[in-house]
């Protein structure tokens, strides 16, 4: 039995569901403690009528381009949770919908102290079944979001007709045949089918990435670097306390 903690990135494009999903992880009764790291674009970040948790601790990265520096903050906030192990059971990273899952993915393996305590439980993308398709055709991030799943989570299957829902899955199925896919309403789904999988495949990413754990920290996929500079985005992080009145 492994004492590394694990770890869950949870990503999705903008507006899929993360949050939700998130929500209900914090809020259901499931007595496990998870310290949780956020990344969101601009200054208003966390949405605390969103994001409720009991006693949970928020680290938020308010860098913006999580592409550029997530190796640099993930590893610092990382080694000053270790510093209080035993307070959490789990660790969940949240990345912002703009965000390329690969370069968090890369912290846990290419930093050596980060990868002594903490291990990548599985990435767990929330894809959104009504507008799925058409952020395939503008925005590379969704495509790298599904590609680098271990867990798949095709939301708000309700918005949609069933033919529709078809191709959609088979489109995800295209890019990612591998992942576990479920279908949901709003992400409601039993937590043991995306927390504790101990789902993720060095390998498989190897082959989709060969240069995955190259040296220089930045991955090959269609990624457009500008957006983050765009929003004048400056370093720094905030770290709340998060409750929720029970």
């Amino acid at each position: 039995m492994s004492d590394k903690v694990p770890v869950t990135v949870l990503t999705g494009y903008l507006g899929a569901g993360k949050t939700t999903l998130l929500n209900r992880i914090l809020s259901e009764p499931h007595g496990q403690k998870y310290a949780v790291i956020v990344n969101e674009f601009g200054e208003i970040g966390i949405d605390n009528d969103l994001v409720v948790g009991a006693d949970e601790e928020i680290f938020e990265m308010n860098n913006g381009c999580i592409c550029c520096t997530v190796r640099g903050d993930l590893v610092r906030i990382i080694d000053g949770l270790m510093r209080r192990k035993g307070k959490f059971d789990a660790i969940i990273v949240e990345t912002t919908g703009l965000a390329d899952p690969a370069p968090v993915a890369q912290t846990f393996f290419m930093d050596d102290n980060v990868g002594r305590k903490a291990k990548l439980d599985a990435v767990v993308t929330v894809a959104d079944a009504r507008w799925l398709q058409d952020r395939l055709k503008d925005a590379p991030e969704a495509k790298n979001q599904i590609a680098f799943a271990d867990v798949i989570l095709l939301n708000k299957t309700d918005l949609v007709e069933p033919d529709a829902l078809s191709e959609v899955e088979a489109r995800i199925r295209g890019i990612n045949p591998y992942a576990k896919l479920h279908k949901t309403e709003r992400c409601r789904i039993a937590l043991p089918e995306v927390l504790g999988r101990n789902a993720f495949d060095l390998d498989r990413i190897m082959e989709i990435e060969p240069e995955f754990l190259g040296g220089d920290g930045h991955h090959h996929h269609d990624h457009d670097h500008d957006h983050a500079h765009e929003h004048g985005m400056s370093m720094g992080m905030v770290m709340r306390t998060i409750t929720t009145a029970v």
